[in-house]
């Protein structure tokens, strides 16, 4: 009796999870083609790793999983079949080696993701996946055939299973313009609209500190949100005012409940500690000494320390006339509130949060209002911080995906005789 040919499957998006997905439905034995819509695969990958590709995190499992807050144990699920040291042993199989540095983050030795995806591309090709770049995706169609936009033609394809990979709704210009979001939402998928993750914030400046100080970095500083009679619940770090607000790794790990605040009520305050490791009463203390015919600008340098943007700031909230009483200024010192308007576009975005919901896949990362069609990476409802987590979770969800695909066509398998 003839065997049947292997199944089919298209993986759609030439993303971290799409490609993984790819990678691991052609070791169970599918025949894989994987879509992209640019004109080539890893774009937004690629960018990550212009400043050094943070692949993963090196703290432990447990830590690493509180990182997805609501979305904790689904997430856990994932990384149980593929952890940050199993992404780590995977680089090593393609030739890249990994450190993990002072701040627990995870990098290749070499600092650079090009090696790494080039490897990865190669090695699939080697394994027999298809690539077909330049064809974006029209979205669901009633008789389940895929159908493609190219430079050319329209194209179609016709697959057993498909698995989308499709990012979010940040960077749109490397492919994740979340563009599918409304045509699964208008195929009876459940979409949670897409909103904007590690991202920064506009601030009311003024004319004078947006010309002077846009770009400027602070640090050391300590940030809370304001949260009434609850005490704030500092954290240490840095960030950057840019030209609309503010922005950096320590906003970025603030921007989620920031941006849902601002949702829930209308309105977020973030409050800055501009001195870290100094009493407020040591610095009234400083600032009530006399001036000695320094200027304000000076005689706050001299007795705190602060100048440049710290000091800018501490005008922009207090105004000159409220310079001149040292219990203020202190207070205000260690306890800066700065009112926050909205966030910045998602477009403009580290990542995204929203997206299918994950109460609508079964185990296998596959929808349940549409058996066959499979999702993973950014495109499902969870986020996470910057340092890693983002990115090996879209590898674990792409490997689940892969898997589930290929467990699902191989118990339609019988069926088909």
């Amino acid at each position: 009796m003839p065997s049947l040919p292997a199944p089919r499957v298209a993986v759609i998006g030439g993303g971290p999870a799409g490609l993984m997905a790819a990678e691991t439905a052609r070791a169970a034995g599918c025949e894989v083609d994987v879509f992209e819509a640019k004109g080539s695969v890893g774009r937004k990958f690629l960018i990550a790793g212009k400043g050094g590709l943070n692949l993963t995190h090196g703290e432990p499992r447990r830590d690493f999983e509180r990182r997805f807050a609501g979305r904790q144990a689904e997430v856990a699920g994932w990384l149980a079949d593929f952890d940050a040291d199993a992404l780590r042993e995977w680089a090593r199989g393609l030739g890249v080696d990994t450190f993990v540095g002072s701040s627990g983050r995870v990098f290749p030795t070499d600092l650079k993701a090009a090696p790494l995806l080039r490897g990865w591309v190669r090695r699939l090709r080697e394994q027999g996946v298809r690539f077909h770049v330049s064809h974006r995706w029209r979205g669901p169609s009633d008789d389940g055939v895929l159908r493609f936009d190219t430079p050319d033609e329209a194209r179609e394809y016709a697959a057993d299973a498909t698995i989308l990979a499709l990012g979010g709704g940040s960077w749109p210009q490397l492919g994740s313009d979340g563009a599918w979001a409304g045509p699964l939402a208008a195929a009876g998928v459940d979409v949670a609209p897409l909103l904007p993750s590690n991202c920064g914030f506009d601030v009311d400046w003024t004319a004078f500190f947006r010309q002077h100080f846009a770009g400027a970095p602070i640090k050391p500083v300590r940030l809370a949100i304001d949260e009434g009679p609850k005490p704030p619940a500092w954290r240490q770090g840095e960030c950057v005012a840019s030209e609309h607000g503010i922005e950096g790794s320590l906003i970025y790990a603030l921007s989620a409940a920031l941006r849902d605040r601002l949702a829930a009520t209308g309105a977020a305050t973030l409050l800055m500690d501009l001195a870290p490791g100094r009493e407020r009463e040591r610095l009234q203390a400083e600032l009530s000494r006399p001036r000695k015919g320094r200027s304000q600008g000076e005689h706050l340098r001299r007795s705190t320390g602060l100048d440049g943007v710290k000091a800018a700031l501490l005008r922009e909230v207090l105004g000159k006339d409220g310079l001149d009483d040292a219990a203020t200024v202190a207070a205000n010192i260690k306890c800066l509130p700065l009112k926050l308007r909205r966030p910045r576009p998602i477009a403009e975005a580290i990542s995204s949060a929203g997206g299918i919901r994950l109460e609508g896949l079964d185990e296998r990362m596959m929808l349940r209002s549409h058996p066959g069609l499979f999702a993973a990476g950014e495109m499902l409802d969870w986020e996470a911080p910057t340092g890693g987590y983002l990115l090996t979770a879209c590898f674990a969800s792409g490997r689940r995906a892969g898997a589930g695909a290929a467990q699902w066509l191989r118990l339609r398998a019988p069926a088909a005789r």
